[in-house]
């Protein structure tokens, strides 16, 4: 507990401090000499994570251009640093994304590939009585922000099992909490169970003795679902073909390597916490997590429709309805880049 207090302490820091930094880059303009990516310190977002510290990336993309992290905890944060135009590539979960897209009326986001599988969890406190649908009135339940992946996930899973929250008339209180503060209040007994991803998922596990009820996973057909997606923005994808073009092929190369290099992998995110956040994670716990996800560029498509269409039904996309039409990048229908190419 205390070497995950003192990592939630660091994560909050370099957090304010990236987002503070890229709101104030908003009147960067998409060039040719630098790509900025957004992606989270957690296990889930392994592939920019390794990618970039072993080299994949740069390597990829070319000497010449410049790589610019940015790290956040939060999906929406991320959308609204690409409408604001500090962020060109990013890592995020397929809630934020499909709201982004909507939100810009489909013109700002293109979904490139898929980044992980799976990777969040129920865990409950023990004698909580949440193993029974039946004790669920009145308890406290976490998820990330409001309209995060999780939080679709775990609205939607007391919706399936005739449950509302309480602000929609119901008895369950959804609190929508960041991750290192459902860990301080998970540790406090405050609340009775929460929905999120690893590496937090398995440190209220192995740390707050927390028992996972189950893997997300296991609610979608053949166990899999996209959890962290790879996205550009619109305006930089047009203007930049080439260079994400290989972002994209060193991504693909990234993911088969973690897949053929597993210690290596979670050797390279220790290292990274390390220097990011001054603490790495228990080696148990960073074993765990990488258990419980998949690592693929695969985007589950029908995944994401899937959780566009849960979404939808908690209210979360409108009441027009919605068209995710042109959310997947398919280059070969990129007419602004194959005339930009004929061009060249």
């Amino acid at each position: 507990m205390k070497i995950s207090l003192a990592i939630t302490l660091g994560i909050g820091a370099v957090i304010a401090f990236a987002i503070i930094t890229s709101l104030g880059n908003s009147s960067d303009q998409a060039n040719q000499d630098k790509v900025r990516v957004a992606f989270f310190p957690s296990i889930g977002h392994a592939v920019p994570i390794v990618g970039i510290e072993n080299g994949i990336f740069q390597n990829g993309v070319g000497d010449q251009i410049e790589i610019e992290t940015k790290l956040f905890d939060s999906g929406p944060q991320v959308i609204e640093s690409i409408f604001a135009r500090s962020i060109d590539v990013a890592y995020v979960g397929p809630g934020p994304v499909i709201n982004g897209f909507l939100k810009s009326h489909g013109n700002d986001i293109k979904i490139l590939a898929g980044a992980a599988s799976g990777g969040a969890s129920f865990i409950v406190q023990p004698n909580s009585g949440l193993d029974s649908i039946e004790n669920f009135d009145g308890k406290r339940i976490a998820s990330p922000q409001i309209s995060n992946s999780q939080d679709v996930s775990l609205r939607y899973y007391l919706a399936s099992n005739d449950l509302k929250p309480i602000e929609k008339g119901g008895t369950v209180f959804v609190l929508n909490i960041s991750n290192p503060d459902i860990y301080t209040l998970f540790a406090k007994g405050e609340i009775d169970g929460a929905w999120v991803p690893e590496p937090w998922a398995t440190m209220l596990v192995q740390e707050l003795d927390g028992v996972r009820l189950f893997n997300e996973e296991k609610l979608w057909p053949n166990e899999e679902f996209a959890s962290v997606l790879l996205i550009a923005r619109t305006d930089y994808l047009e203007n930049n073909p080439e260079l994400v073009k290989n972002w994209l092929k060193s991504h693909k190369e990234t993911v088969v390597w973690i897949n053929s290099n597993a210690d290596e992998s979670k050797s390279i995110f220790e290292s990274f916490l390390k220097k990011y956040m001054g603490k790495s994670l228990p080696t148990k716990v960073i074993d765990e997590s990488f258990s419980n996800l998949t690592i693929t560029s695969d985007p589950i498509k029908n995944s994401v429709l899937t959780f566009a269409e849960r979404a939808d039904s908690l209210g979360y996309l409108g009441r027009n309805g919605y068209n995710l039409d042109g959310i997947f990048y398919q280059p070969d229908l990129n007419l602004n880049a194959m005339v930009k190419q004929l061009n060249g």
